[in-house]
C-alpha cells in the first residue's frame, strides 16, 4: 500500500519502493504541514516527532495566546500570505471586498487507485489502476466559499510523485484566482545547488547550478509559450551530488505557457520550492459553481545524482507521457527539406530529393515551410494553408503520393497559430489576431498570433488543416510556432477575464492538438517553436518528439542535446545531420560528426542531398543502416551522461540496453589537442560480472573495468578539430 494515513494524528505518508512524502493537519489551524520527502523510511504510527515547534521573538502567532503557531516558521505543503506567514505564497485570491486573505482548513481526504485525468491539460497517466494511487486532500474556506483540493499521485515503479491543485466557487460570490500554483515544498535546510536550463533561440538548454543564497531566485516566462529563455525545471541537488550519485529534486512542469519555478530560502535557511503558471498577468475569474485546475508538476527524487533524476524522467514521461501509436513504435529516420531548398523549390526538386533520399535508406520525406499560398518568404500566406500550384502542380495531394509511390511515407510543416497580415484570413478576420484596440500591433518574423482563446478560430484552423490531411497522403506533421505574444488582449472576452488570455490561449492550442490526435490517430507529430522555443512536457503529450534548436550544428548540438537529456528522453529530441559550413554557425564538421551526436535522438537530415560526393552519400547510406539497428537501443535503453560539454573541451554520453547486454558510447572532442596524453572515460550502467566485446578492442573486457578502469579512447583522431568517435559495446558471456 504506497499511501498510509495515520487517523488518529492527521498524518499523510506517501511511499513506494524508494521515496517517502509525509505532511499532516496542523491541529490548531487546520492547514498542512510539510515534515518529510527523500529516501524511503519506515512508516509508523506517529510522526509527531518530526514537527519544529518553539517560541519565536518578534512572531505573529495564528492562536490567541499561543506562542508557537507562526506560519512563517511552519513548513507547510501549499502555502497562503498573510496569515502569520510572510514569504511568497502557492496562491492568492481576491474577494468581492477586495481581500487577499484566505484560510483554506482541512476538511477531509479520499485515495483511490490510479490517477484521475486533467480535464483539457496534459498530464501523466496509468495505463491500469495498480500502477499508482492518487491521495485527495480536501480544504474549505467558510467566509470564501470555496474549495481547495490537492491531488498526490505517486508512482510504484517510478521514484516521482506528481501534484496539481483544484479550485472550486461553491459561494454565492464570485472571486478571482491571482495565483495558483501546480506544486510547492518546504524543506528544512537550504544546503542545495538549484539546477536550470536557461539560453537562448540557437542555444538552448544550457546547465546552469548555482548554490542557493538567501531571498527568490527563480526561472521563469512570460512570453506565451515555455520558451528558449528557461525551461519549466528546477532541481535541487546537494552540493556534493554528481552525474551518479547524491541527492537531487527535480521539479518539472508539464505546461507549455507561461511558468515560473522559484526557490525561496529564508533567514532560518528554510527552502521554499514552487513551480506553475506565472502569477505576473494572470488573474481567473471564478463565478459561483466554476473550478480552475493548475498544471501538473512532477516531482522526481534521486539518490543516484542528476543521471537518477533524467532516467526516471526518461521512462516515466516516454511511457506514461507520451501517448499513441508513436509511443513504442520505432521513428522513422526522416529527411526534412528546410536547409536544401529554403522557401526556393519546385516540385521536381522535391521529387529529385526524395528519389535521392529512398536510396539512401531514408524512411520519411518532411516538406517544410513554403509550399502554400504565395510562400515565397515569411512575409505572406499564413493562416490560408492552400497549396502554391505553381511550385507543386499536383497540391500536396499529388505530391504526397508520388513520395509514396517512392516507397517512402510523406509529412508536411505547418504553423497553425500564427498568421501573416498578406493573407486571405487576416484580410477576413483581423479581429482574430491577438491585440490591443487601438495600439500598434508587434509583428514577429513578420506574423501575427491568432487568438485561440476562441472557439471559431481554433475550429477554423483545424478544418483548414483537416482539409490538406484528408485528401492528402500524410504521416507526418511538424508543428511550428516561431514568435512569442505581445499586446496581449482577446475582443472576444470582457475586460474581467482578460487576465485568463494567456492561459487560455494554451488551453486552445492543447484543444486543437487533442481534435487532430483523435481525428488522425497515425500521424506522428513533431512540435516545434523556433526549435526549442516550446519544448516542455505539456507538448510531449500531444507531439512525442521535439525540434530541439534550429541551430543543426553538431558540436552546439552536444551541449542542446546534453542539458535537454536532464529531463527529456532521446526520443524526443529531434536531431539531424545538417550541411557544412553550418547555416548557423558556419563551423564545418565531419560527417561522421555529425552523425554521431544525432544518433542520439530522433535521427535525420536536413541538407541538400543532391549536392553530396559519391563518398559521402556512401557515408550516409552506411550512417542510415547503423541507426536502423541500433534504434532499439538509442530509442528504450538507458541514457548516461559520461562527459559533459559545457566546462570542457569533451563530451561522452551512451546508452545501455534493458537487459544490459548492448551499449553504444559516443564521445567528442571539440578542439585539437598538440601531443595529447592517453584518455579514458569510466562508462556506467553495464553489468559488473559480464564479459563485453567493444568493437575495436582485441581482448573482451568485464564491465567492471570499464566502469573503474574505463574505455581506454584509442580510436579517437589524435589531429583535427570536431571529431568524434562510436564505441560499440555487446555481451560476450556472464561471469560465473
Amino acid at each position: 500500500m504506497p499511501i498510509f494515513v495515520n487517523e488518529k494524528t492527521q498524518e499523510f505518508h506517501l511511499q513506494n519502493n524508494g521515496i517517502s512524502y509525509i505532511f499532516g493537519v496542523i491541529s490548531e489551524s487546520g492547514q498542512l504541514e510539510h515534515l518529510y520527502f527523500g529516501k524511503k523510511i519506515r512508516h509508523r504510527p506517529s510522526f509527531q516527532h518530526l514537527k519544529e515547534r518553539r517560541r519565536h521573538s518578534a512572531s505573529t502567532n495564528r492562536i490567541e495566546g499561543s506562542y508557537t503557531t507562526s506560519l512563517e516558521y511552519i513548513k507547510q505543503e501549499y502555502p497562503a500570505y498573510g496569515t502569520t506567514d510572510f514569504r511568497m505564497p502557492a496562491y492568492e485570491i481576491r474577494d468581492k471586498m477586495g481581500s487577499t486573505i484566505s484560510d483554506f482548513r482541512y476538511r477531509g481526504y479520499s485515495i483511490r487507485k490510479g490517477k484521475p485525468k486533467l480535464e483539457g491539460l496534459p498530464a501523466t497517466y496509468t495505463e491500469n489502476i495498480h500502477e499508482a494511487e492518487t491521495l485527495e486532500i480536501y480544504l474549505f474556506d467558510d467566509v470564501l466559499g470555496g474549495e481547495l483540493i490537492l491531488f498526490y499521485t505517486i508512482f510504484n515503479g517510478w521514484d516521482a510523485i506528481t501534484r496539481h491543485a483544484f479550485f472550486s466557487n461553491k459561494g454565492g460570490e464570485r472571486f478571482y484566482l491571482n495565483a495558483a500554483m501546480s506544486a510547492s515544498i518546504d524543506f528544512p535546510d537550504s544546503d542545495f545547488e538549484m539546477v536550470t536550463l536557461a539560453g537562448a533561440w540557437a542555444r538552448e538548454m544550457d546547465v546552469q547550478a548555482k548554490p542557493l543564497g538567501r531571498g527568490i531566485q527563480s526561472v521563469y516566462s512570460a512570453r506565451g509559450a515555455s520558451s528558449h529563455q528557461f525551461n519549466p525545471f528546477l532541481a535541487l541537488k546537494r552540493p556534493d551530488a554528481t552525474e551518479g550519485s547524491g541527492e537531487v529534486y527535480g521539479f518539472s512542469l508539464v505546461y507549455s505557457g507561461n511558468f515560473l519555478a522559484q526557490v525561496e530560502v529564508d533567514n532560518f535557511h528554510v527552502t521554499r520550492i514552487m513551480i506553475g503558471i506565472h502569477p505576473f498577468q494572470f488573474k481567473w475569474k471564478l463565478n459561483p459553481g466554476e473550478t480552475f485546475t493548475t498544471p501538473e508538476c512532477v516531482i522526481v527524487y534521486s539518490v543516484r545524482g542528476l543521471n537518477g533524476m533524467s532516467q526516471t524522467y526518461h521512462e516515466l514521461y516516454r511511457t506514461r507521457l507520451v501517448r499513441g501509436i508513436w509511443r513504442d513504435k520505432p521513428r522513422p529516420v526522416l529527411f526534412n527539406n528546410w536547409e536544401a531548398t529554403y522557401f526556393r523549390f519546385t516540385e521536381e526538386k522535391i521529387l529529385t530529393l526524395a528519389m535521392e533520399s529512398k536510396k539512401l535508406g531514408i524512411e520519411l520525406f518532411v516538406l517544410d515551410d513554403g509550399w502554400f499560398g504565395r510562400r515565397d518568404n515569411d512575409k505572406s500566406s499564413l493562416g490560408d494553408w492552400e497549396p502554391n500550384l505553381e511550385k507543386l502542380p499536383g497540391g500536396i495531394k499529388g505530391l504526397s503520393e508520388k513520395i509514396e509511390a517512392l516507397g517512402m511515407k510523406f509529412g508536411l510543416w505547418f504553423e497553425p497559430e500564427m498568421v501573416n497580415k498578406d493573407s486571405n484570413l487576416y484580410r477576413k478576420h483581423p479581429d482574430w489576431v491577438i491585440s490591443v484596440p487601438g495600439r500598434p500591433m508587434s509583428h514577429g518574423r513578420n506574423q501575427y498570433v491568432l487568438d485561440f482563446t476562441r472557439d471559431e478560430v481554433v475550429g477554423y484552423v483545424f478544418e483548414a488543416m483537416s482539409r490538406t490531411i484528408r485528401e492528402s497522403k500524410i504521416s507526418y506533421i511538424k508543428w511550428d510556432m516561431n514568435r512569442n505574444m505581445t499586446e496581449v488582449f482577446s475582443k472576444a472576452w470582457p475586460k474581467s477575464r482578460q487576465g485568463e488570455i494567456f492561459h487560455r490561449y494554451i488551453l486552445g492550442v492543447y484543444k486543437l492538438y487533442e481534435k487532430l490526435i483523435s481525428h488522425f490517430p497515425n500521424i506522428l507529430f513533431e512540435s516545434c517553436a523556433s526549435g526549442g522555443g516550446r519544448f516542455d512536457p505539456g507538448m510531449l503529450y500531444y507531439a512525442p518528439q521535439t525540434w530541439a534548436s534550429d541551430d543543426t550544428d553538431a558540436v552546439e548540438r552536444l551541449k542542446i542535446q546534453y542539458g535537454a537529456s536532464l529531463v527529456y528522453p532521446l526520443s524526443s529530441i529531434g536531431s539531424h545531420v545538417s550541411a557544412v559550413p553550418n547555416h548557423q554557425t558556419g563551423r564545418i564538421t565531419p560527417l561522421e560528426t555529425r552523425a554521431n551526436a544525432a544518433y542520439f535522438g530522433a535521427f535525420g537530415y536536413e541538407l541538400d542531398l543532391t549536392s553530396l560526393t559519391v563518398e559521402e552519400k556512401t557515408a550516409i547510406k552506411k550512417q542510415i543502416a547503423f541507426f536502423k539497428a541500433k534504434r532499439a537501443l538509442f530509442r528504450f535503453g538507458r541514457f548516461y551522461r559520461l562527459l559533459s560539454p559545457f566546462p570542457s573541451n569533451e563530451a561522452a554520453w551512451m546508452a545501455v540496453s534493458s537487459d544490459q547486454k548492448e551499449a553504444v558510447v559516443g564521445y567528442y572532442r571539440v578542439l585539437a589537442q598538440p601531443n595529447p596524453p592517453f584518455s579514458r572515460i569510466r562508462l556506467a550502467g553495464l553489468d559488473p560480472g559480464m564479459l563485453y566485446a567493444v568493437d575495436g578492442y582485441g581482448e573482451p573486457v568485464y564491465g567492471d573495468e570499464l566502469m573503474q578502469v574505463g574505455l581506454l579512447l584509442d580510436k579517437i583522431e589524435t589531429k583535427g578539430d570536431f571529431v568524434s568517435s562510436l564505441y560499440c559495446i555487446r555481451a560476450a558471456e556472464k561471469d560465473g
